[in-house]
């Protein structure tokens, strides 16, 4: 299972950087990560990420941490759910 969250993005620059500094080590840590995937529109102003956990219980306990994730202020949160993953390469 896997959370997908969906945001708009103000400043790009910033919010790579809390990305990279604060957004991906502190979901990496979670309990039972398996991987997770940042991506953002080519234009910069919308981003789409993908955490996948182990189980649907382990995205669901995260699923409502995302909204309290360190975030830059740069970023707006739009939207979290949860997407069972049906097949990955």
């Amino acid at each position: 299972m896997s959370v997908v969250a969906k945001v708009t993005i103000s400043d790009i620059e910033s919010a790579e950087e809390g990305l990279r500094r604060q957004v991906v080590p502190a979901v990496s840590q979670a309990p039972r990560f398996v991987a997770g995937y940042w991506t953002r529109s080519d234009d910069g102003k919308d981003g789409l990420s993908m955490v996948v956990f182990e189980s649907e219980d382990a995205s669901r306990q995260r699923q409502n941490s995302f909204s309290g994730v360190i975030k830059p202020e740069s970023v707006t949160l739009d939207g979290v759910e949860i997407r069972q993953v049906v097949e990955h390469a």
